[in-house]
């Protein structure tokens, strides 16, 4: 487990410095798949689970730019009559509520799946005794440190998503957020972990998109959905290595 989040947190490292906004749930999976395939071979993965999270990864943004973009349709349409003045102070404040769902949507699903593996390893390793359950103090030793995650901050990342892939209004950003807010929360309904990054990725590129199709930098989108395709392997081979390394000096025994 210490190889996966190794493996994991690195490659989260490794793209949040360069100002690629990936998925850190796919992290998670790939490093978990790494270690499991040189610990015990491909028998030990779960193919019908990592189909799902495959397929979502495509679904996921394309969810999150259909949403978006309707969305932004939606309200350009009900405030046609409006004075841009208007509608960008009245969606200033808008914008702290869909933040705030999304926030709650992003907690909803993100901190599950840490949830998940803490409680995990505590079963195996016969904390947890016969039952299989998620004790209080994961719960919120999750949500702070996601918290803490989110109030730390990856400005690269920031300026990746508010400025680089489409310059963002207000009226934008509340848009973007609310179209993946519904999209990971219909996701956390039907038990699929996806990426908050993937969806509100795909929000954006809708949302820019309602202006004109070259209002999104579609070449910054490109590098994304690169990184996107080489979390779950890149963060599996790091793990792995992790556990060679580990194995070899006697402490994965």
């Amino acid at each position: 487990m210490l190889a996966a989040l190794f493996g994991a947190v690195v490659w989260a490292y490794a793209c949040t410095h360069f100002g690629l906004p990936i998925s850190v749930s796919h992290a998670l999976i790939g490093g978990l798949a790494g270690v499991a395939i040189v610990k015990a071979g491909t028998c030990a993965l779960n193919p019908a689970g990592l189909l799902k999270i495959t397929l979502f990864i495509v679904l996921s943004p394309l969810l999150g730019l259909l949403l978006g973009f309707l969305f932004m349709v939606a309200v350009l349409w009900i405030f046609r009559r409006a004075t841009p003045g208007r509608v960008d102070r009245l969606f200033r404040v808008g914008q702290l509520v869909s933040s705030a769902a999304f926030s709650l949507s992003h907690g909803a699903n993100d901190a599950q799946k840490t949830m998940g593996i803490i409680a995990a390893l505590l079963f195996a390793s016969g904390y947890l005794g016969d039952t299989f359950y998620v004790p209080l103090w994961v719960v919120f030793a999750c949500y702070a440190a996601i918290a803490l995650g989110t109030l730390a901050g990856g400005w690269r990342v920031i300026r990746t998503m508010g400025m680089r892939l489409t310059a963002l209004k207000p009226v934008g950003g509340f848009c973007a957020e609310t179209a993946a807010a519904a999209s990971i929360l219909i996701a956390t309904a039907a038990g699929i972990p996806v990426s908050t990054t993937h969806t509100i990725t795909g929000s954006i590129c809708g949302v820019g998109a309602t202006i004109r199709a070259s209002a999104v930098r579609w070449g910054v989108a490109g590098r994304i959905v690169w990184a996107w395709v080489l979390t779950i392997p890149c963060a599996g081979l790091v793990g792995a290595a992790r556990w060679l390394v580990f194995h070899a000096t006697g402490l994965g025994s």
